[in-house]
């Protein structure tokens, strides 16, 4: 190698290390200053629903502790699928959040052909809280227990009939759970929200709902419809009167949840900042307040990014098997 040749490698090897020092030094500045501009969170659900009004009350007490605006955009459809796809392909840069509930870890066992998958897509952030479902009647019901319901479904000709909200759903899902563990037969009938199921369940045209604590909880509290039992594996604070499916001999704890996500490859700081500026929100009296009245349940010590990935990826495992056992597709 000639004297010039040794020159310019050297001269090479100078600019490059000046590059990746100057890489590493803007990267750093990126993760010290995160955020510095509006951060958008996207709920996959219209407004007005609990995951909504649970983030728009985040997205709020964020814009403080963040020093930055934390706006939520509704992007309804295909069961939260269209709002999903989204924030997979867009730039995981912690500028373009998800908060979403447990529909989306069912949706890859459910509809073929997603353009996302909800663990390989998606960084877990963490969960806001855990939503339960309740199982409903009229007041006037001869069904008082979950044990009523498993004799009424065992009589000869029986036709127990359960509103949900739709097929694959949680809802349905936990129907099938139920029929499979108490060997029983029910027949699913499908709306599109607890609502629009509330004047055959209060006629006594539909036995039972099997729906969101969210738009329950306020008709049971005031005494339009009694509540059968809560899935999940503990009784809601806001209802402690309700038993828990298990504790009437339905050992099936599978619960629904609110959770934070980002796309895929979000950078550990800007996850870490995140995690740490969402969970001091969710310890404050009046956030806890709105999680507690509306029946879900706060999450208490509060989950790292890394632990709610692993519940995450679990669930995506356990609601999928169900959903396979039940052979519910959604085309």
């Amino acid at each position: 190698m000639t004297m010039k040749d040794e020159t310019m490698n050297w001269f090479h090897k100078l600019l490059l290390g000046i590059g990746m020092a100057c890489t590493g030094i803007m990267s750093t500045a990126s993760a010290g200053t995160y955020p510095d501009k509006p951060i958008k969170l996207l709920v996959p659900f219209p407004a007005g629903g609990g995951t909504d009004i649970v983030a728009r009350k985040l997205a709020q007490k964020l814009t403080a502790d963040l020093k930055q605006t934390v706006y939520v955009e509704n992007r309804g459809g295909a069961s939260g699928n269209i709002g999903a796809a989204a924030v997979a392909h867009a730039p995981a840069d912690g500028y373009t959040l998800m908060m979403t509930a447990a529909p989306f870890a069912i949706a890859p066992a459910l509809f073929k052909g997603l353009s996302f998958h909800p663990v390989k897509d998606f960084t877990a952030i963490t969960e806001i809280a855990t939503v339960p479902l309740l199982i409903v009647t009229r007041t006037d019901s001869p069904l008082n227990t979950v044990a009523d319901l498993l004799a009424a479904a065992r009589k000869k000709g029986a036709d127990i009939t359960y509103a949900t909200f739709g097929v694959g759903s949680p809802p349905h899902l936990v129907g099938e759970k139920i029929q499979q563990l108490a060997q029983i037969k029910m027949r699913q009938i499908p709306y599109k929200g607890g609502q629009a199921a509330l004047s055959e369940i209060l006629s006594g045209q539909i036995s039972i709902g099997i729906l969101d604590v969210v738009s329950m909880a306020p008709l049971v509290k005031s005494g339009r419809l009694k509540a059968l039992a809560i899935t999940g594996p503990i009784r809601a604070p806001e209802l402690p009167n309700i038993p828990t499916l298990s504790e009437q001999g339905v050992h099936f704890d599978a619960v629904g949840w609110y959770g934070l996500f980002a796309p895929a490859g979000l950078p550990p700081g800007v996850t870490h900042t995140l995690n740490a500026a969402v969970n001091k929100v969710l310890a404050t009296p009046d956030m806890r307040k709105l999680i507690v009245t509306s029946g879900s349940i706060p999450i208490s010590p509060p989950t790292s990014a890394s632990q709610w990935q692993a519940t995450f990826n679990n669930d995506v495992q356990v609601w999928g098997q169900i959903a396979h056992d039940s052979g519910a597709t959604v085309n």
